[in-house]
């Protein structure tokens, strides 16, 4: 079973949360195209490897907050609360490639 560390409650089973999809995707403005609205409603990164995702604790203190997760491994590498900044992915995947290498 795949553990999951809710910032506010602490390490709980996977079956308590619920993937929100990406994170830090920004809600286009009144005057935009239809292209940038199916942006926002369709279109994700879906990349191999760190992703940033908006998770919510369902089963528990129902809080929204955000995970670095690993696409492959399912490895969660940084879980940070709504509203702080994004990581720096690149930053991250380096730091855990150089920590594969050792």
């Amino acid at each position: 079973m795949l553990l999951i560390r809710c910032p506010y409650c602490g390490e709980r089973p996977e079956i308590e949360f619920r993937n929100m999809g990406e994170a830090h995707i920004l809600r286009p403005g009144t005057d935009a195209s239809d292209d940038e609205i199916a942006d926002f409603l369709y279109r994700r990164s879906n990349t191999k490897g760190l992703i940033a995702e908006r998770w919510r604790h369902v089963h528990g203190c129902s809080r929204f907050f955000n995970a670095v997760r690993h696409t492959v491994t399912d490895k969660f590498v940084s879980i940070y609360k709504t509203g702080e900044p994004k990581p720096d992915l690149t930053a991250l995947a380096a730091s855990l490639n150089g920590v594969a290498r050792s």
